[in-house]
């Protein structure tokens, strides 16, 4: 299990758009994924776990991964939250 904290850089947070888009990036890996916002936990690969916790831009947060592919996840779901570019669908 690796967990990280990460400032939330996306110009909207993890509203729905973005969080479809994380929650297509997380259901890549075979691990867990969790998300941690003020003492609140979110299962990463749920739209309304994510939606649940509100997370806007400057937010910080801590990701858990836990399985065997677990850096990789942590590289690719770090890498898009660090992002301050909007991707599309």
């Amino acid at each position: 299990m690796i967990k990280e904290a990460i400032k939330v850089n996306k110009e909207n947070g993890l509203e729905s758009k973005q969080a479809a888009l994380f929650i297509q990036k997380a259901s890549n890996y075979k691990s867990n994924v969790w998300i941690e916002k003020d003492e609140r936990k979110a299962n990463g690969k749920s739209l309304l776990g994510i939606l649940s916790l509100a997370v806007s831009k400057g937010n910080n947060i801590t990701i858990i991964i836990e399985g065997e592919d677990e850096e990789d996840a942590l590289n690719d779901l770090k890498d898009f939250l660090t992002s301050d570019l909007e991707e599309s669908v």
